[in-house]
């Protein structure tokens, strides 16, 4: 597929990594000719230098015959334009844009073929505000993602010294699990190497390790299987930017909220804006104010400034004077790299977070969701299966008789969408009704047509081969 990126920024960057990797021709523009030429150094892709939004650039970077155009600079109106252009101008087939105003978002007869031709929006900021409410609901988990409608969740934990698994076969788990409860584990890092899981293997202290089960389920698993934490109930956000005032009007309600903002007229939007949050004028790097506003009594920090090195000071010095959780957003991933598990006890790449929903859509298909895992070194998917015994290598077949690629966990299965469930009641007995049947997968499961397969991807060069096993052909026996 031939893709044209506008926008060579953490995001454009990112997405061409994951696309060129997937044997995509891909070209990319911006306006910084050295940080076009750094990526060229780094991925095999040709860069054009120059306005995204202008006729005569997009020409040059290949729009008269490209499959897609992916349009993730800094401005809404250049992403719009450059949509509209390779409709109307190029007959671009499929154009995608970022965009950070709730206003074009809230209207979606802006984006259709009439108006900016944009087949697909994402707001990266809104993308993330999500993810971190996620964290703050299970405050011991490293990462919280959903497959299926939210049918299935899937929480990345560290495991501590003392902990129940920890020295123990992961075949014991489920003794220690309600008989209604299946769960599996479907991927352990070891430091930066990944362990293959099957039931023999042990637990050690400091993996990481990906727990996966049905979401009405995972609270119990994790409530077994580890130490819980706090309930978050008083939280700090350092950043009144765009992440930041999304989470707070979000969370205000539920939440007690103290957030810093270190411009005046920004401050004053803010606390005009929010209802129920306590918004502080300062910095967040500020020793006095930190103590003054008691970040002892905290439970939770989160740093989400536009700056790196800002966050990385604030979350440390939070961690310092007694805050007991430090949450930041590191653009940089060497950063991410360094600083997680120290005083950071989670380094979020916006990047990665955000980059999941678009090459979702890229991929299409029989691709419904694409989690990207430890800042991209790995990815889940959730892949539909299609097709019958005789035109696909997966469906109708047990699950270790299909051919895998080393390195690749099936993990669940959600089937029968169309079919309630009831998987819970409210306090006043009202049932609470899902849809789908969530099958945690063992070696003998069968692959049913339709079905939504859970993949665990160690390494993300598997990605591709992996959606390889699942298209339909012709009589493959």
């Amino acid at each position: 597929m031939k893709v044209i990126i506008l926008g060579a920024g953490q995001v454009g960057a990112s997405v061409a990594e994951g696309l060129v990797s997937e044997e995509n021709d891909i070209t990319i523009v911006d306006f910084d000719g050295v940080r076009l030429a750094q990526l060229q150094d780094r991925l095999d892709l040709r860069t054009v230098v120059g306005d995204a939004a202008t006729p005569s650039v997009l020409r040059q970077a290949g729009a008269e015959d490209a499959d897609m155009l992916i349009a993730v600079t800094q401005s809404d109106q250049a992403n719009l334009v450059a949509c509209k252009l390779a409709h109307g101008v190029f007959n671009v087939p499929t154009r995608i844009a970022r965009l950070r105003s709730q206003d074009f978002l809230d209207d979606p007869t802006l984006l259709d073929t009439e108006h900016f031709a944009v087949d697909f929006a994402m707001c990266p900021e809104q993308v993330i505000t999500d993810y971190i409410r996620r964290l703050i609901e299970f405050p011991e988990a490293l990462q919280v993602l959903s497959f299926a409608r939210g049918r299935v969740s899937l929480v990345a934990v560290r495991a501590y010294e003392g902990g129940l698994m920890v020295g123990k076969q992961i075949m014991e788990m489920r003794e220690h699990l309600p008989p209604e409860t299946d769960a599996r584990i479907a991927a352990i890092f070891r430091g930066n190497q990944p362990v293959f899981p099957d039931g023999e293997t042990v637990i050690e202290a400091g993996d990481e390790v990906f727990l996966l089960a049905a979401s009405e389920h995972i609270r119990t698993v994790l409530r077994q299987l580890r130490r819980m934490m706090r309930r978050v109930e008083r939280l700090m956000i350092a950043g009144g930017g765009n992440i930041g005032l999304r989470l707070a009007k979000s969370l205000e309600k539920n939440y007690e909220i103290k957030l810093i903002e270190g411009r005046k007229e920004r401050a004053e939007l803010l606390a005009g804006t929010l209802d129920d949050t306590l918004v502080l004028l300062g910095d967040a790097t500020d020793e006095d104010l930190l103590e003054q506003e008691n970040i002892a009594e905290m439970d939770l920090f989160l740093a989400v400034t536009n700056d790196d090195e800002d966050n990385i000071m604030a979350g440390s010095l939070a961690k310092r004077l007694g805050c007991p959780r430090v949450v930041a957003l590191i653009n940089r991933r060497a950063y991410a790299e360094m600083i997680e598990g120290g005083p950071i006890d989670i380094g979020i790449s916006p990047a990665q977070v955000s980059i999941g929903t678009l090459l979702a859509y890229v991929r299409q298909g029989d691709v419904a969701e694409v989690h990207s895992l430890r800042r991209g070194a790995a990815e889940a998917l959730e892949i539909v299966a299609h097709g019958d015994r005789k035109t696909s290598k997966v469906v109708g077949r047990r699950i270790d008789d299909i051919e895998w690629p080393n390195g690749v966990t099936v993990a669940a299965l959600v089937r029968n969408f169309d079919q309630p469930v009831i998987v819970g009641q409210t306090d006043d007995w009202t049932a609470i009704t899902r849809y789908g049947e969530v099958v945690i997968a063992h070696h003998d499961t069968v692959i049913e047509a339709e079905d939504h397969v859970i993949v665990f991807c160690t390494r993300k060069k598997l990605v591709r081969k992996v959606e390889r096993l699942f298209q339909v052909g012709f009589h493959f026996l």
